[in-house]
């Protein structure tokens, strides 16, 4: 960038002068400029190269796609367990083995879910590591940062004098402004370089202000040592910190410390930082700027605590001499909602025997100092299968209440419970018509409904291939009767229990048994009908207008009684509550329809149905039979005289 000055404030001769080093100075910055562009060229064209490097890969240069191989490969790395990790992933059941590219069997771990405390957040991205380690764009400088050489600083200067420059911090920590002559900033805070900068130029100009910046900042290398991922000499940015370049070393290793982290500096030691402070509580006191040939010391990890089960943050904690079970239950983020908050249970190592399992209960064992390699396992509440009378009911209720809904019910409660939830029954309300839905009964009778369709195919199938045809017509017959047995089979393998359960109730009932409700129940509460329904084999069947004294026989009578082809002795009567009343219940044994249904009241919401009958024979194929068995009646009383004889 050229400079500009108002050369009107300064004497004839100095301007000349000022204007023979101002020359000078523009050469200088031209030439830079020009470095500048070139520079500026490259990177853009390494971005182009970047962008496009899957489908360009073979017009790279040797160094270009060592570089990315590099980067890959860095990223690619997979997490490395260790192996107090592998041994807690053993414990919970984790652990697998799979076939190798070879095809030989090889024991190779699965992504552990447990992991050591902070590991993935220092694992640095293919970003991260593409950027270069002068890259400080959209950061801002801290007021305590300290110049050094290689770093840029813009000087804006007006009033009496104006002045735009961009002056980088030599090799002896300076920069050049010209007519005021070179100013030591190495070594001095950015809070307190205006300061600098305006006394030195305060010398020789007058009624001006002037303000400083930092454009692209210098990159210093640090040295990471110890239990690192990547140890070794780094290149950060003059702004890193010693978390950035932890990040960039990769963190701890798998035996590394996240808690006993030294910045040395001069053979001295600036500060130790404890990781566990920044991740938990965003602690950042003792992280610190880093300046050239700083040394970063990972120091090994101290004894290792895993904690599994209901907490927020499940992991593996490294542990401080001092520190109990109550910490890690606190480094894991506490308990969760539904865990159990009474007691945990510890898995000891113990070389003597099997590992032991402790279980400590809480809060009265909290302050308990846990071991190296222990397994803290905390519990859940809903995992856990309570006892039926112990656990809170969830129960639908529906029809003619006040407020239907799907409750929640205490322990205990009954089926007058719910309905009382749910505001009481309104005065349309069928007490004796209750349909009780439980989805237990549904899951039996849903069992027991598929053995017996199961007996009812294989009885069809054995009757079929038994059965011999004396004749074409008989052989026609058994076909038509397979083939309805078949589709009967198939329609009934449509139906599907609904676990509904008969309340034993009297028909003027006007509350529900005391009956405990369980978990999924559903009552739905009818309103009264009025009406009697009558189907089946009759002459007219439809639904018919209920009065009060009316029977079974009455409301056979309206739909006009059964036809001839009925079956009257297997009529029966589907109430309200779902009980059923046939013509074969009797205490005495088979009764005729008239017999059982004469002295039966109906009851409102009753359904009568006459089923067909099933086996029917003409006269002529009674007769034809009859003829068959006499014809061979026949031959056999002659073939006895015959052997008589």
């Amino acid at each position: 960038m050229s400079t500009v000055l108002a050369l009107g404030f300064l004497a004839p001769s100095h301007a000349q002068s000022y204007l023979e080093s101002e020359s000078s100075q523009t050469r200088g910055t031209q030439q830079r400029e020009s470095t500048n562009e070139q520079d500026d060229t490259r990177s853009t064209t390494r971005l182009r190269q970047n962008s496009n490097r899957q489908d360009e890969r073979g017009n790279l240069t040797d160094k270009e796609r060592l570089n990315e191989d590099s980067l890959l490969r860095r990223r690619k790395t997979p997490y490395v367990a260790s192996e107090f990790e592998r041994y807690v992933q053993k414990a919970l059941g984790q652990d697998k083995k799979v076939e190798s590219r070879e095809g030989l069997a090889e024991e190779e771990l699965v992504p552990p879910t447990i992991k050591r405390f902070g590991a993935e957040l220092l694992l640095p991205t293919v970003e991260d590591l593409r950027k270069e380690p002068s890259s400080n764009a959209g950061t801002t400088v801290p007021p305590d940062y300290v110049l050094g050489v290689g770093d840029e600083v813009m000087v804006n200067v007006w009033g009496a004098v104006d002045a735009d420059l961009r002056l980088v911090v030599d090799r002896a920590g300076r920069i050049a402004i010209p007519r005021v002559g070179p100013i030591l900033v190495a070594g001095v805070r950015f809070a307190d370089l205006n300061n600098v900068l305006r006394q030195r130029i305060g010398t020789v100009f007058k009624n001006f202000q002037v303000t400083a910046s930092l454009g692209r900042l210098r990159a210093v290398r640090v040295y990471v040592t110890g239990f690192a991922q990547r140890p070794g000499a780094h290149t950060v940015s003059g702004l890193s910190t010693l978390v950035n370049a932890l990040i960039e070393a990769g963190g701890p290793s798998p035996s590394g410390s996240f808690r006993r982290i030294e910045l040395r500096r001069g053979g001295e030691l600036v500060t130790t930082l404890d990781f566990y402070k920044l991740l938990i509580k965003g602690d950042k006191t003792a992280d610190r700027v880093l300046q050239a040939e700083d040394v970063i010391y990972v120091g090994p990890s101290g004894p290792q605590v895993a904690i599994v089960g209901s907490v927020n943050k499940p992991a593996i904690f490294e542990m401080s001499p001092t520190e109990t079970l109550d910490d890690v239950l606190n480094m894991a983020g506490g308990f969760n909602a539904v865990a159990d908050t009474s007691r945990v249970a510890v898995q000891r190592i113990d070389f003597t025997q099997e590992d032991q399992v402790v279980e400590f209960h809480l809060p009265a064992q909290a302050s308990t100092r846990l071991k190296n390699g222990d397994i803290v396992r905390t519990f859940s509440l809903v995992s856990l299968a309570h006892p039926r009378d112990a656990r809170s009911k969830r129960v639908r209720v529906e029809g003619e209440v006040l407020r239907p809904g799907e409750y929640v019910l205490p322990a205990k409660s009954t089926l007058s419970d719910a309905i009382a939830m749910a505001g009481g029954v309104t005065p349309q309300a069928y007490i004796f018509g209750t349909e009780f839905t439980r989805e237990s009964v549904r899951l039996s009778q849903q069992e027991n409904y598929d053995r017996a369709l199961r007996d009812l195919e294989t009885e069809f199938t054995r009757s079929t291939s038994t059965q011999r045809a004396l004749s074409a017509d008989e052989a026609a017959a058994q076909t038509a009767r397979a083939s309805g047995a078949t589709r009967l089979i198939e329609r009934l393998r449509t139906v599907r229990p609904n676990g509904r359960i008969v309340l034993q109730l009297a028909p003027t009932a006007s509350a529900l048994p005391k009956l405990m409700v369980e978990d999924g129940d559903r009552i739905s509460i009818p309103a009264k009908p009025n009406t009697v329904a009558v189907f089946g084999s009759v002459f007219n069947g439809g639904s018919y207008l209920y009065t009060d004294g009316s029977s079974i026989e009455d409301a056979l009578r309206q739909a006009g009684g059964p036809t001839r082809g009925a079956d009257t002795n297997s009529v029966f009567v589907l109430r309200a509550n779902g009980s059923v009343v046939s013509t074969r219940q009797s205490n005495s044994g088979w009764l005729s329809m008239g017999q059982s249904f004469s002295g039966i009241a109906a009851l409102p919401g009753d359904t009568v149905f006459v089923p067909e009958e099933l086996n029917k024979t003409t006269f002529a194929q009674e007769a034809k039979e009859w003829t068959q068995i006499l014809y061979q009646f026949g031959l056999g009383v002659a073939a006895l005289k015959t052997l008589q004889k």
